[in-house]
């Protein structure tokens, strides 16, 4: 493993343990060279699935853009880190225990927009504004309305 400090490749294993959601092992090591700590993760390599946008393009599915997507909805609200992490592992969970290869853009914009639903409304219909691409104050309302409602 690379030190992140001094990019040395020699590195030794100080301390490892599962993380809380027990699909990965965080590993503290030291530099051999240097002689600082840092910290990796190690997880089982996920299978490739793919997400068919609106337009039929395919790219693979990058759990980062969700994270990011949540960040930006989230942002100045009372929403911590420590809540967007365990969003996204739920999302990335539910997409590869589909076990199908392929997942549409809409499919994953609904799952990010049932989390949000239930962490915080207003993240809600930020991201509910910008994926659903409302055209005006009516469906603005209208989405209001819905969250009224339930």
């Amino acid at each position: 493993m690379k030190c992140i400090f001094c990019n040395s490749t020699d590195s030794k294993v100080v301390d490892s343990r599962p993380t809380e959601d027990g699909c990965s092992i965080r590993r503290r090591r030291e530099c051999v060279v240097c002689g600082k700590r840092f910290t990796t993760y190690e997880k089982v390599e996920s299978p490739m699935v793919l997400v068919v946008k609106k337009d039929g393009r395919r790219e693979a599915f990058n759990v980062n853009k969700i994270r990011h997507s949540l960040v930006k909805a989230c942002e100045k609200r009372t929403v911590g880190m420590d809540q967007i992490d365990a969003v996204t592992d739920r999302i990335e969970r539910r997409v590869y225990n589909t076990l199908d290869q392929e997942i549409s853009s809409r499919e994953l914009g609904e799952m990010v927009m049932d989390e949000l639903k239930s962490l915080d409304q207003v993240a809600y219909v930020r991201f509910a504004s910008v994926y659903r691409q409302f055209k005006d104050i009516n469906t603005f309302r209208d989405e209001l309305n819905k969250l009224l409602h339930d």
